[in-house]
Formats: C-alpha cells, sequence, structure tokens
C-alpha cells in the first residue's frame, strides 16, 4: 500500500507537469504565431508599391493591424540595411534609433533564409523595459538585403504567466532560449535572467531530447527535482517544469509514518501472541525430538558396527533382499563378494586385541575406499569377515573391484605396532548372477556362493579371489549342502 501511495503520489506529479507545459506551451505559441503573422503582414505590405507610395498615416494603417498594441507588445518597427528605424507602428514620424549592433541584425543579413528569429534577453532603447525581439528580413526587389521587420515582446508577459503556478516550495518553471539562455524564471531573479546554462547535465538533456521526464540534481541550488520539459512548437524556446522530490513525497511520509506506526502495533501484538504460541510449541516438539532422536539413533545402532563404523551383517541382510529383488525383477547383474583377513588370529596372538581392531579399522577404511557408486555398499558381518554388494555390476566388473581391494590392502601398514605394507593380506570370494542365472538361484544361495568362492581361495593359499564358477564351486557346493 505504501509503494502505490508512493507511485501514485510520483505519478500525479508527472501528470500536473505535463498538464502545465501543455497549458504554457500552447499560450506562448498562440502569442508567437500571433505576432509572427504581424511581422509577415508588414514584410509582405513593404513588398508591394502602391502601399510605400501610400500616405504616411495611411501606410501605417495598411502596414500594423491591431495586434501590436497588445498589452504586452512592445514596439513594432521596420529597420533598413543600415539598422536605422523608418517606420514605426506607435509613432509617426518614426523615433530615430539604429540597431546595427544588434545580433539579430546582424543575423538576418548574415542569413537569407533565417526565417523568424527570436533573440535572447535584451533591454529595449525605447522604452528601457527587458524584452525579447522577434524579427524577420525584409529583402528588396533584387534579392538583397532591405533590413528588417521587428517587434518586441516585454518579459512582464512571462513573468505574469509564471506567477499564476504554484510548484511547491522549491519547485520552478523556466523559459531557455535554445542556445541555453535562460528567458523567464519563476520564482523571479532579475540576476537570473539571461544566464546562459548551456553544457549543465539538466539543459542538455533539454535540448538533446525535445520532450520527455527525469529527475535529476539542479546544477542552480543542487536540490533534486523531477523535471518535465516540452519544445515550443517549432521555435527555439523550451519550458521545463521542475518539482523537488522532498516536496512531491511530503504528503507521502506523512502518511507513511501514520500506517507504519499501525502495522508496527499489530505485528507487536502478532509477534507476542506468537512467541506465547511457540514457547508451548517448542516445549512439545522439544520432547517429540528427543524421543524421535533416541529412536533414530537406536535405529543406526542396530545396524552398524560399532568398531569399523560400517553397516552390520543385520543391514547386509536387508539390502541385500532388496537388490536381490530388484536385480531379479529386472535382469540387472548383481555380485556379492565375501572378504576375509588372513590370519588375522596371529596379529591378535602376536600383537593384542588393541592393534586387532586397529587392523580391522584399517581394513575397513581401505574396504570402503575402494567402491565410489552410491549404490555399492560396504559391511562386516562379524570378526575379520567383510563383506561387498555391488548392484548393476557383472562378473568382469567385480573382478576389477577386487583387484583393487588386493591393491589398497597390500599398501596397509599399521605403523604404530610394526606391522608393514604387504604383512595384511585378504581372500575374496565372488559369486554374481545376471539374466537368466536367477532361474536356478534361490536368495540365499548367491551368498553361499561367494562364501563357498572365499573357500576355495583360503584353501588355494590365500591372498587371491576366487569366483563361484566352474567344477571348483560345484565341489564347493557339495560341502554346503553336506554342513547343511
Amino acid at each position: 500500500m505504501l509503494l502505490d501511495l508512493r507511485r501514485d503520489a510520483w505519478e500525479r506529479v508527472e501528470q500536473t507537469s505535463q498538464n502545465l507545459l501543455q497549458v504554457l506551451e500552447r499560450d506562448i505559441s498562440r502569442n508567437i504565431e500571433i505576432y509572427d503573422l504581424s511581422l509577415q503582414a508588414v514584410v509582405d505590405g513593404l513588398q508591394k508599391p502602391e502601399v510605400m507610395q501610400a500616405d504616411p498615416t495611411l501606410r501605417q494603417l495598411i502596414l500594423f493591424d491591431r495586434a501590436t498594441t497588445a498589452k504586452d507588445m512592445g514596439v513594432l518597427l521596420v529597420v533598413d540595411e543600415n539598422g536605422d528605424s523608418v517606420v514605426d507602428a506607435q509613432a509617426f514620424p518614426p523615433r530615430k534609433v539604429n540597431y546595427a549592433d544588434r545580433d539579430y541584425f546582424q543575423a538576418h543579413r548574415a542569413d537569407p533564409n533565417l526565417g523568424l528569429h527570436i533573440s535572447r534577453p535584451l533591454t529595449s532603447r525605447l522604452m528601457g523595459t527587458p524584452i525579447i525581439v522577434l524579427s524577420r528580413r525584409i529583402n528588396k526587389v533584387d534579392g538583397t538585403f532591405g533590413g528588417i521587420v521587428l517587434g518586441t515582446w516585454k518579459l512582464s508577459y512571462f513573468q505574469r504567466l509564471f506567477d499564476r503556478l504554484s510548484l511547491g516550495e522549491q519547485g520552478a518553471v523556466a523559459l531557455f532560449h535554445l542556445d541555453g539562455t535562460r528567458l523567464m524564471r519563476q520564482p523571479y531573479a532579475a540576476e537570473e535572467i539571461g544566464v546562459n546554462v548551456a553544457g549543465t547535465p539538466s539543459f542538455d538533456r533539454f535540448r538533446a531530447e525535445g520532450s520527455g521526464t527525469f529527475v535529476g540534481v539542479s546544477a542552480r541550488d543542487g536540490v533534486e527535482r523531477s523535471f518535465a520539459f516540452k519544445r515550443v512548437a517549432d521555435v527555439p524556446l523550451i519550458l521545463a517544469v521542475a518539482t523537488a522530490t522532498k516536496d512531491i513525497v511530503a504528503d507521502w511520509h506523512a502518511k507513511a509514518l501514520v500506517i507504519s506506526l499501525i502495522v508496527l502495533a499489530l505485528c507487536a501484538l502478532t509477534v507476542s501472541l506468537t512467541m506465547l504460541l511457540a514457547r508451548e510449541l517448542k516445549r512439545r516438539s522439544l520432547a517429540e525430538t528427543a524421543a524421535n532422536q533416541a529412536n533414530a539413533e537406536l535405529s543406526q545402532l542396530a545396524v552398524t558396527d560399532s568398531l569399523t563404523g560400517l553397516a552390520n551383517r543385520r543391514r547386509f541382510d536387508e539390502v541385500y533382499l532388496c537388490e536381490w529383488r530388484r536385480a531379479e525383477r529386472t535382469g540387472a547383474a548383481l555380485s556379492v563378494m565375501m572378504i576375509d583377513a588372513d590370519h588375522f588370529k596371529r596379529f591378535n596372538d602376536r600383537y593384542g586385541h588393541k592393534v586387532g581392531d586397529d587392523v580391522l579399522q584399517g581394513l575397513a577404511q581401505a574396504l570402503a575406499g575402494c567402491i565410489h557408486r552410491p549404490a555399492d555398499c560396504t559391511f562386516r558381518l562379524g570378526g575379520e569377515e567383510f563383506a561387498f554388494l555391488l548392484p548393476n555390476t557383472g562378473r568382469d566388473g567385480a573382478l576389477l573391484i577386487a583387484e583393487r581391494v588386493h591393491a589398497a590392502i597390500a599398501a596397509l601398514e599399521i605403523a604404530h605396532a610394526g606391522i608393514a605394507a604387504g604383512d595384511i593380506t585378504v581372500s575374496i570370494g565372488l559369486a554374481c548372477a545376471e539374466g537368466t542365472s536367477f532361474s536356478g538361484l534361490t536368495t540365499s544361495r548367491l551368498v553361499q556362493l561367494a562364501d563357498a568362492a572365499l573357500y576355495e581361495a583360503k584353501a588355494g593359499g590365500r591372498n587371491q579371489t576366487k569366483v563361484a564358477s566352474g567344477s571348483a564351486v560345484q565341489a564347493a557346493m557339495l560341502r554346503i549342502v553336506a554342513a547343511s
């Protein structure tokens, strides 16, 4: 709501500024058009021989219409090629004055296609008041420079026009010549009229863009304002309306303060009630969390080997059953690898059970580092016996992992006990099932095959891998059946 109110405040100011620009531009451009038509009428009349041959009094009536007597219009003169006044709309004979030194006179003499020219602010030589001059060139019959017709426009017109506006404490409206000269400003300050502001960031945008709005810092007083500007018709004048940003949001700040206090009070009440409720919920949640955590820890301990941190035999049975059913359903390969430390009893007898535990922990760490896929699992089944469960792994892949195990164990050493690399070895029994081979196996038989292969590895000299296949496995199976 506060953001909407702030946006509305800015939109209202922008709309108001645009409306003011439109009204001011319409009034100024209409008066310029009327005055310019009077100037053109004089130029056209001077081109007609019968007008120039008429009685001087009648000639004045023909050349000058009643628009030249308007309140803010100054003098209307015809000036010859030397800059001397030769026809005066307000006096006969014409008041004698020379304008050859004026910029507008020199501009018309230099450029035959200049058209309507609007001067910078000047002080009238006949009236002594601040003015701007609108002028047009007069050509002789042969096309050469024959003088100008000029009309003065009192700056008091713009001052009265702008004084009607109210733009806040630091607001302003100004009229500029396209060359950067300030013609009028409200609030009015005489010393600022006629000052050239070309090169300032604000005016450069006025001239480059022609019309629009932007927020910027005024070069005059350093106040941040919202500027709306517009070119006056097709003449070299620019109107600008500026409203101080702090004036734009002043009302919004007051509303925002009231709304914020109300919201804060409601929030404080809500927070208080929430804290009371949260305290009760936390008390209940802590009791429930403690119970759940205890249960989770017990559940984890039930499937974890306390010495090595590996999953235990109970977890092996759960995971093996799940993977067996998945492999049987999908036909994917499944490998079971039984791993047993060779002559482990010797380590216990020679070094003691503490070193024996260190050996088991070293074995567990080395074995865990041999498999990397998330689905592959390492287990300690009991004593010095470990197992790998390898889903989606056939005979060749399992043998590669077995080679990796032998290499890792060969590098294992227990430095503090004097057990060097190569002193510890393992025997591995491997059984694989894939595709149609599931039809000839039961859930427990694959594990029995791996156990049988491990037995053959032990019987064959240890520190080697045996795969459950061929006559060796058949003999082992006979022994398993006989034992059962």
